[in-house]
């Protein structure tokens, strides 16, 4: 014989409290990705010509990088 327990919310939904988390996770993680394409942006801007040749970049291509697209 199965029992359900029909005093519960369903499982898997999150409340209100748990959705304006989220939010604040989604929010927080979206600055922490900015700051790090700013990062790395304002490195390898730093970088000459030459140094970057030697990794295999070109100033065109660091915005893909900062961005985290590849580029070949």
């Amino acid at each position: 014989m199965a029992a359900f327990d029909t005093t519960r919310t369903t499982y898997g939904s999150t409340g209100l409290f748990g959705r304006i988390g989220s939010l604040f996770v989604s929010a927080f993680a979206a600055v922490v990705t900015w700051n790090d394409a700013r990062v790395t942006k304002n490195s390898l801007e730093s970088l000459s010509d030459r140094e970057l040749a030697d990794i295999g970049l070109c100033r065109g291509d660091i915005e893909g990088v900062a961005e985290g697209r590849q580029v070949f």
